[in-house]
């Protein structure tokens, strides 16, 4: 069964990365996120080749591997490629489905066209981006002290 639209907007509202958007904003979001059902042993994301897309996990579950070593375990509410909205930059890590998922998918191109008619979610993506930033070099230099 496909997702409603309230249903998109409260799940990209409780994404990090969205969760400074107003309900209108993230109405727009959620109406350029496509809904996608893939099989298990899908890559979403292949380390080191450009991204073009954010992901949402609605249902199923993901292995996240770095460097040939599995770094994490995602499931449903889980998030990934937050920085294929804002650059072409290669991914950071393989992301492979370990079960059928279904995700929600804002490609770069959505994305950016949402920004040029509200560009104030750019800004809110952004700050949320700055924090995740600080957050995690305030980790390194806590391992490293």
């Amino acid at each position: 069964m496909r997702l409603g639209r309230d249903t998109k907007v409260d799940l990209l509202l409780s994404v990090p990365l969205f969760s400074g958007c107003s309900r209108d904003e993230a109405k727009e979001l959620a109406s350029v996120a496509d809904e996608l059902d893939l099989r298990e042993g899908t890559d979403l994301t292949r380390e080191g080749k450009p991204g073009r897309e954010f992901f949402v996990l609605v249902e199923g579950t993901a292995d996240v591997i770095r460097g040939g070593e599995k770094i994490d375990e995602l499931g449903p509410g889980a998030w990934l490629g937050e920085i294929a909205l804002l650059t072409h930059g290669p991914r950071t890590a393989t992301v492979t489905a370990t079960s059928p998922v279904r995700v929600l998918v804002i490609t770069d191109r959505a994305f950016r066209q949402v920004v040029t008619r509200i560009p104030g979610i750019a800004i809110k993506v952004m700050e949320k981006l700055g924090d995740r930033l600080s957050a995690d070099q305030s980790e390194e230099l806590g391992a490293k002290n």
